[in-house]
């Protein structure tokens, strides 16, 4: 008890940077990757961007990426502390993932619904935030916060830029005082704890959508 006690100060620290970095770059590249899809269906020619970006994420290594952004940038002179390099590269990876699951929650809303509304007369721009929207985001809440999940557990891959998250912090432990169970047990828990916290509060949030839809 005692040796898990004198562990859980350093790790109520980096449990808050691991938290702070994984919301960050979440909205961001949840923002980024609505963006995406909304430019697909507005801009026609903006479908071959799209690809080419959902192509190149998702067909490469997270670890690459950052590597990219953290040792790249400052060659063209843009320097990133570990930190923002690692929101940045998270909020970029993350923003492909987020605008394929909003493409597959837009492509559920039926068309026969779309066709309703274009025969009314209504306009392109009300009809994606008044009709489509509301039923694609209820579908997506729960994709969307899987996606989140997925967000906080690679978020552990920047401990190899020296962020003092949850996997670094635990690592250095480990290196000080050589005792492996109860550090990456923590370190199990902490990552369980966060992930079913996003699982029921997108669980919540969908079921209120969906009651909200209905009614």
């Amino acid at each position: 008890m005692q040796e898990l006690l004198s562990y859980l100060p350093d790790f109520a620290d980096a449990l808050m940077v691991t938290l702070g970095i994984s919301i960050a770059s979440s909205v961001i590249g949840l923002l980024l990757g609505f963006g995406l899809n909304a430019l697909r269906l507005v801009l026609p020619g903006f479908i071959a961007v799209y690809r080419v970006y959902v192509w190149l994420i998702r067909g490469t290594p997270f670890l690459a990426q950052l590597m990219v952004i953290y040792f790249g940038l400052p060659v063209i002179g843009l320097r990133l502390e570990a930190v923002e390099a690692s929101i940045l590269s998270l909020a970029l990876y993350s923003a492909a993932y987020f605008a394929e699951l909003f493409r597959s929650a837009w492509a559920s809303v039926p068309n026969g619904q779309l066709e309703a509304a274009r025969v009314h007369g209504i306009s392109r721009s009300k009809m994606f935030w008044h009709v489509q929207t509301p039923q694609a985001l209820a579908f997506a809440l729960p994709l969307l916060g899987n996606q989140v999940i997925l967000t906080i557990k690679e978020s552990a891959v920047t401990s190899i830029i020296t962020v003092p998250e949850l996997t670094m912090t635990a690592g250095r432990i480990v290196s000080t005082t050589f005792s492996y169970v109860m550090p990456y047990a923590l370190l199990v828990l902490s990552y369980w704890l966060l992930t079913c916290s996003v699982a029921a509060l997108a669980g919540l949030l969908g079921r209120r959508m969906t009651r909200h839809l209905r009614g």
